[in-house]
């Protein structure tokens, strides 16, 4: 399963920077999930191959995150306890996703 795709790198390209916005505003467009930890991201930076969004594992708080790293521990590269891509996602707000990890620890 390829974390990052066509599609999806474009959609990040079309919502653009999201500093300027309010988390009602901006969309996550991509979860991606392994155990107990979720990303759910919001920017992409093709340059540095870098997203930036929600991430729950010890505690609940935005960042960075590297796809290259992703990718090394992608489900393709440990079946039994990789990262994955949420093929299922349909994107909801930033604020949308918080509140639902807050609330009970897994988005909506």
């Amino acid at each position: 399963m390829k974390l990052m795709t066509k599609e999806l790198e474009q959609a990040f390209t079309r919502q653009g920077r999201c500093d300027e916005k309010e988390e009602k505003d901006v969309l996550v467009l991509a979860h991606y999930f392994t155990g107990s930890w979720d990303w759910w991201a919001t920017e992409y930076d093709p340059d540095n191959r870098t997203f930036f969004g929600l991430v729950r594992g010890f505690e609940i708080e935005l960042g960075y995150f590297s796809l290259a790293e992703m990718e090394e521990i992608s489900c393709n590269v440990r079946p039994l306890g990789g990262i994955e891509r949420d093929l299922y996602w349909n994107p909801k707000s930033l604020a949308e996703v918080r509140a639902a990890a807050e609330r009970r620890g897994v988005a909506p």
